[in-house]
């Protein structure tokens, strides 16, 4: 039986001694189904891939094709019907929903298209708060956000809200957030949907770097071909299938 100190002490290990494992996530047969209605929606059809620990990958793909239903399967955001999904040899259909939350919160970092910044919390209050959650001491909390929003070149702007920020600089808080737990994997639903194609340039560069500086595994939802060229590889989906990478 999977306890929140089993998880954590096995993915620690995995992390630090991990020979001969080249797969951070492995998607085996998956297959996930919406009912809406009266009616039955299949958003993924026996989807196999797997990502390479370290990797930058963009799932593109149409409307409706099943990239954001993809990235809530993979990330034990959604549960799935049928198949397997293992993130870094841990089964997460396996765990409990606290254990399997405290494994996300510990592991995982999750940056969105419209930020889902807290309005009424601060900048630093927002990328602390995952550590929060996850029982680190409030102090030690607030030096790793500071930290982090220094990295992403707005420690100047730690006490203002998201209201009084602009759309790239709530992004990269966000970002700060989806980060300050060190996590192995990044998920980003659409980053850079909500800004205008230079700040888009700046931030899908921002985390490039991270990449490239941390080899923290990015799994990035797009439609933009642009945002998708700035990655290691593509993976392309088309009602519910991956069909070409």
């Amino acid at each position: 039986m999977y306890t929140t100190q089993t998880v954590s002490t096995t993915f620690a290990r995995r992390e630090h001694g991990k020979a001969g494992v080249d797969h951070i996530i492995e998607m085996r047969g998956v297959v996930k189904s919406y009912h809406t209605g009266k009616m039955q929606v299949q958003a993924l059809r026996g989807v196999d891939l797997t990502v390479e620990r370290g990797e930058m990958v963009a799932i593109m793909g149409p409307s409706g094709c099943g990239k954001t239903t993809l990235l809530n399967c993979l990330s034990g955001l959604d549960t799935i019907d049928e198949g397997q999904i293992l993130i870094d040899g841990t089964d997460l259909a396996t765990l409990s929903d606290k254990v399997r939350t405290h494994y996300r919160a510990r592991n995982m970092g999750f940056v969105f298209q419209f930020y889902n910044l807290l309005p009424v919390l601060s900048a630093v209050e927002n990328v602390e708060l995952p550590l929060l959650v996850s029982g680190e001491p409030p102090k030690a909390a607030r030096t790793r956000a500071l930290e982090e929003l220094e990295r992403v070149g707005l420690s100047k702007w730690s006490s203002h809200r998201p209201a009084e920020l602009s759309g790239g600089q709530r992004q990269r808080v966000t970002i700060a957030r989806a980060l300050v737990n060190d996590p192995a994997i990044v998920w980003a639903d659409e980053p850079t949907g909500d800004l205008d194609s230079e700040t888009a340039d700046g931030i899908m560069q921002l985390m490039v770097d991270l990449n490239r500086i941390h080899r923290q595994t990015f799994v990035i939802v797009t439609h933009d071909p642009r945002i998708g060229a700035m990655t290691h590889r593509i993976i392309n989906v088309h009602d519910g299938r991956v069909v070409g990478q």
